[in-house]
């Protein structure tokens, strides 16, 4: 990740103990104890998710990066992300910082672009964790690896793009407020939380589509109907259904309409189907008038949420 200037304060966590001596537990008293640390489930204690870390500035190389030969892993402990919120897209002025026009890293110059709006690509995404946790991104905001956040080299910071990995299905809502990867088949870097959502942490890498949550990018082809002349003329658009989203993981489908809900658009169901052998969780919107339709379809787009598509009610 690009870090940023120079000379920005350190942040220490500063700890410090002393040990008094203490008696031997009776034998039975020492199994319980035992038993009962067994007994906890694994789960991520806090602190590891404050991102507050030692900044040695020795380690930033001349290009900028930081210690390239260091090895980048997850948490001490595998972290739960299910419950952890995806970000709500909202228009945010561009950052201050990682922003420029063009940028070098390594010898190589990359654009920022002006605008993101109608932004769509397909490449490799990999994931950064523990080694860059609590240290400044791009946009000098702190890295939280138990954050919905991303990385990437030309979108504006922020950028609100939903990631989905193209062999599960499962898709993420993320955050890019950083510039990277800079390795040549990357396309974006995930935090950890982001790799771990969509199932692509212990592979390291995964065939993702980037697609941006910004404005109203898509005009909806679906939304005229096919002109059919008759000695009557065209005949009247039928009802529209709404689709916003399809997932092989139900949980993602579900996490997409609470998230409709939440911006004020309630009424989203999960319709479930088989595609090529394939099993899809659809999140739609009942049917209901073209006009009606199409002005929902264009509240879901200003949401920033997704990118629906207006389909003919099956009668």
């Amino acid at each position: 990740m690009l870090p940023a200037a120079a000379g920005l304060l350190a942040l220490l966590l500063l700890s410090g103990c002393a040990t008094a001596p203490q008696r031997p537990q009776p034998a039975a008293a020492a199994a319980a104890a035992t038993d009962a640390a067994r007994a906890q489930p694994e789960s991520l204690p806090p602190p590891h998710c404050v991102p507050m870390r030692e900044h040695d500035e020795s380690l930033y190389t001349a290009g900028g990066l930081y210690a390239p030969g260091v090895p980048d892993r997850g948490p001490p402990v595998r972290v739960n992300v299910d419950h952890l919120p995806e970000p709500v897209p909202r228009r945010e002025p561009r950052s201050r910082h990682g922003n420029m026009p063009s940028y070098t890293v390594l010898g190589r110059t990359f654009r920022v672009m002006e605008s993101a709006e109608g932004f769509v690509e397909r490449g490799i995404a990999s994931w950064y964790g523990y080694k860059f946790h609590g240290r400044h991104t791009s946009s000098r905001e702190l890295y939280d690896m138990c954050a919905f956040t991303a990385a990437h080299r030309h979108l504006p910071l922020p950028s609100y793009v939903r990631v989905t990995h193209l062999e599960n299905g499962r898709s993420v809502v993320v955050r890019v407020n950083d510039r990277g990867p800079f390795h040549d088949n990357r396309v974006i870097d995930l935090s950890y939380a982001a790799a771990r959502r969509i199932g692509m942490v212990e592979a390291g890498v995964a065939p993702v589509e980037v697609r941006v949550l910004k404005g109203p990018y898509l005009r909806f082809a679906e939304a005229r109907p096919d002109p059919r002349p008759t000695a009557r003329g065209p005949a009247p658009a039928g009802p529209q259904v709404v689709q916003v989203g399809a997932f092989a993981d139900r949980l993602n489908a579900e996490r997409l309409a609470q998230q409709l809900a939440q911006a004020g658009l309630p009424g989203a169901a999960l319709d479930h189907a088989i595609v090529g052998e394939r099993s899809v969780w659809r999140v739609r919107f009942p049917a209901q008038a073209a006009e009606a339709a199409a002005a929902l379809a264009d509240r879901i787009l200003a949401s920033g949420l997704a990118a629906p598509r207006l389909l003919h009610a099956q009668p």
